[in-house]
């Protein structure tokens, strides 16, 4: 199984993954990883080695980001240079976290790490909709609010 390391800036690496397991239950194979004031990019790659200890050092990583090029996606930048199992997607939503979670129950071990990479950015992006009054309130046969 590939583990999941969702690395933001503040709070929110913890937040989204509490909301990821409060919807999906319990998850062993992911990890938050927060970047607070005061700390930089070293501290992050500290954070993420000890969180892929944790992990049982698996052979696959998907880094979650929410920021290309912010410090967080550099920290794991560094990391993912020398591990060809490793890749990073930013952008990470909840829908994509609650995705990659399925996806992990369901893994053999043989996806390669850009197949997972993927399928992530297909389910952050697929995750993204909008509604507006009239969309809402538009007659349909099919749903109702």
């Amino acid at each position: 199984m590939f583990g999941i390391i969702v690395g933001t800036h503040g709070q929110f690496a913890t937040g989204i993954v509490q909301s990821c397991e409060m919807i999906f239950g319990k998850r062993d194979n992911l990890k938050a990883v927060t970047l607070m004031p005061g700390e930089g990019p070293d501290d992050v790659v500290a954070k993420y080695e000890k969180a892929i200890e944790e992990l049982g050092n698996p052979d696959r990583i998907l880094f979650f980001n929410d920021l290309m090029g912010g410090s967080p996606y550099n920290a794991a930048c560094r990391l993912v240079a020398t591990h060809e199992n490793y890749g990073i997607v930013a952008g990470v939503n909840l829908p994509g976290l609650i995705a990659m979670s399925a996806a992990q129950d369901i893994d053999d071990g043989t996806a390669p790490i850009e197949e997972i990479m993927q399928e992530a950015y297909e389910a952050c992006k697929d995750g993204v909709a909008v509604s507006s009054y009239e969309s809402l309130n538009a007659e349909s046969d099919d749903d109702e609010l």
